[in-house]
């Protein structure tokens, strides 16, 4: 699945829920979902500064994929980093970059985020397309 499939899937599923209460629940859950991150991987390297809590992220590639694992302290940032992961994962370094993320503003994140968090999301979106950059020079 491409970039902009994964994104329309969750689009719709945002779609589903009333208000941003089962939004916010939805969100929890995926990031009760979300595997837990290797210990070893939770370094000072992979820290995501910026981010109101705790995040940690690590890329690996695999042929010209990139995979990302991830974890967070706080279990909605957990749920947020969940979204992002499923959106870019398993995604060429080029995807990733030339990817539009309209998802956000289309399910409405940002905006339902304290200003803190939405600093926080930015920088995640920010490393993975760093990670991505790093990984195309590469190759």
């Amino acid at each position: 699945m491409d970039i902009q499939d994964i994104q329309n899937e969750i689009i719709d599923e945002f779609a589903f829920f009333n208000d941003w209460t089962e939004r916010y629940e939805y969100l929890i859950s995926l990031g009760k979902d979300l595997s837990p991150l290797d210990e070893a991987y939770k370094t000072p390297d992979n820290l995501i500064s910026g981010c109101q809590s705790q995040v940690w992220l690590h890329a690996s590639q695999d042929g010209d994929r990139i995979i990302f694992k991830a974890d967070s302290d706080a279990i909605l940032t957990k749920g947020v980093i969940a979204l992002l992961l499923r959106v870019f994962s398993n995604q060429s370094a080029q995807d990733i970059l030339s990817a539009d993320i309209g998802f956000i503003d289309k399910i409405g994140l940002k905006e339902h985020l304290s200003p803190t968090r939405a600093n926080g999301l930015a920088s995640m979106i920010k490393h993975i397309k760093l990670y991505a950059l790093a990984f195309q020079s590469k190759m």
